[in-house]
Order: C-alpha cells, then structure tokens, then sequence
C-alpha cells in the first residue's frame, strides 16, 4: 500500500459516468494535473508525493481547486503558473502559500 508523505487531489470535474465538464475543467484543470505530475517528477518526489484527479468540491466559484492531505489545505483560482510555487513551498518546505489558500 501506498503511503505519500502529501496527496494532492485536483479537481478535474469528473462526473460518475466519466465524463468532464464544469467549471474546473473549462479552467484547464486536467493540465493542472499533468504539470503537478511532471514538477514532482523533477523535484524526484514521486515517492513522495501522490497526485489524484476528483470530481466537484462543490466551490466551483473558486475552481480550480486543489487539496493537499494530511493537512486538508485547500487552495483556490490555481492557475498552471501556481503549480511550481505550490510544489516548492508547500510540499518540499512545508509552507502553505497564503495567497492561494480558500
């Protein structure tokens, strides 16, 4: 069993019968995904670090949304650009980046 150090959920909209739609994913949230992945692929925190697409928060005003356990660190309007610092201060240094968090 997979046990990360942080897990990061994305939400892609995702709906049960697979498709997605909504207001994440007209967002590029499905690029968030992948840019999570390659930053922590570069960062070598792949052992780390686990990265999972989700259906709606249900706080599409805020979307994308993204969510970082253990601590349950919601952040709010993430944009491709936010992906490096969120990497870097949250999941290496252990900060949250305030001018993010919802």
């Amino acid at each position: 069993m997979v046990n990360p150090k942080y897990h990061v959920f994305v939400c892609t909209s995702c709906r049960i019968n697979g498709t997605q739609k909504g207001f994440c994913h007209s967002k590029g949230s499905v690029d968030l995904v992948q840019r999570f992945m390659e930053e922590i692929d570069d960062k070598d925190l792949s052992g780390e670090v686990m990265v999972t697409n989700t259906g709606c928060f249900g706080i599409c005003d805020k979307g994308p949304v993204v969510v970082i356990y253990p601590e349950g660190t919601w952040y709010g309007n993430v944009t491709e650009d936010d992906v490096e610092t969120i990497v870097e201060s949250h999941l290496v240094g252990g900060e949250k980046v305030k001018e993010l968090l919802i």
